[in-house]
């Protein structure tokens, strides 16, 4: 049957998967002060239980004053935040389960409703957070450095807290993201550039920090996507060699797993082929691949703030794309969140007892 590849176990470095089956990381506003206390291990420990292979958790920020426009989004620093986190592996691993922290600095944001801000302004590699709109402060050399280094100091403290391997958020126009999209990275030090692969160095020198703070065999995944909270339709990379020029610095810095973010996982990234997002950078890469969008459910999850409810939708697609060996993982995202037994459930046959999701799922942790 073809879903029995979606249950094969699966291995690197050190990280053994029971199956191809990742949490895929959804921010999740419910560690006051940013500490994520017992209801957060709870959360995740039930993934654990209904089988999933690897967890990746929501963002969780990294140690610089404006990482975050939110001071419920959980910290990946300070001692009682990390006692929060080592609460949540070790429920996670008695629940047999493995999990990766996603580690976050958000950037040029604006501020949420609530209008909390944090005690420095927001910072970004120009100060811009949308094309032409200027919403923080350009980044210094120093504070560069200082934000490399807050990357690998989380990174260590997760690999010592014991979890079993950790993403960087490189998506979605967040940090990261802002130094590769040229509209908001307009330097013209070595962190700019013209090209898409000039860009890049921000990136590849916060994943070289990364791993040598983790060592040669604790796995390191990239989240990294075309598309921006700021512009849907954006697209850093419009070939494959612009892709390619893109992804090689990456992984040759040291990570051993792109996620790739789509919004619709079945949508073919260039003209030609039929390949997605993560089917491209296992191609040009070689490296292990996680294609992630709508998978599972009809929709996409920014329509479920309008309102738009989703219902379960067929794995036909992603299984014949998968066993084609496109990618090697698949990260699931709103249907986890709202049925914490969905990958037991699909195990089993029990498609008829999957649950839909809405946006309402987005204010309790099930």
């Amino acid at each position: 049957m073809p879903i029995l590849q979606l249950f094969q176990p699966f291995r690197l470095r050190s990280l053994q998967l029971k199956n191809r089956i990742v949490m895929a990381p959804m921010t999740r506003s419910f560690s006051p002060g940013g500490v994520p206390a017992g209801n957060v291990a709870d959360y995740y420990g039930r993934r654990a239980t209904g089988e999933v292979g690897l967890i990746i958790s929501e963002g969780t920020v990294v140690n610089r004053a404006a990482s975050s426009n939110d001071p419920d989004i959980p910290r990946f620093f300070g001692e009682k935040a990390l006692l929060g986190w080592k609460a949540v592996i070790d429920q996670v691993h008695s629940d047999g389960g493995l999990m990766a922290p996603q580690l976050w600095h958000m950037g040029v944001v604006a501020p949420k409703n609530s209008a909390w801000l944090p005690p420095a302004p927001f910072e970004g590699p120009s100060g811009y957070i949308a094309p032409g709109k200027i919403g923080g402060v350009a980044m210094t050399g120093q504070d560069i450095a200082d934000t490399i280094r807050a990357f690998a100091e989380a990174a260590a403290q997760a690999k010592a807290l014991g979890f079993d391997a950790v993403e960087i958020h490189g998506a979605h126009g967040y940090l990261i993201d802002q130094f590769f999209w040229h509209p908001t990275n307009q330097r013209t030090d070595c962190y700019g550039g013209s090209s898409l692969a000039e860009r890049t160095r921000f990136a590849v020198e916060i994943i070289r920090a990364v791993r040598h703070a983790t060592g040669p065999e604790f796995p390191i995944c990239l989240r990294i996507s075309q598309w921006k909270l700021q512009d849907y339709t954006a697209r850093l990379a419009t070939t494959p060699a612009q892709m390619e020029a893109w992804l090689i610095p990456l992984v040759q810095a040291g990570v051993d797993i792109l996620h790739c973010s789509q919004r619709r996982f079945w949508e073919p990234e260039f003209a030609g082929s039929d390949l997605n997002f993560a089917g491209w950078a296992k191609k040009l890469t070689g490296k292990v691949s996680i294609t992630v969008g709508s998978v599972g459910l009809s929709g996409d999850f920014l329509a479920a703030f309008k309102g738009e409810a989703s219902t379960p939708s067929s794995l036909d697609e992603l299984l014949r794309r998968l066993d084609r060996g496109d990618f090697d993982l698949v990260a699931v995202g709103r249907a986890l969140l709202a049925d914490a037994a969905w990958a037991h459930k699909i195990s089993e046959g029990r498609s008829a007892e999957l649950l839909g999701f809405s946006k309402e799922a987005l204010a309790t942790l099930v």
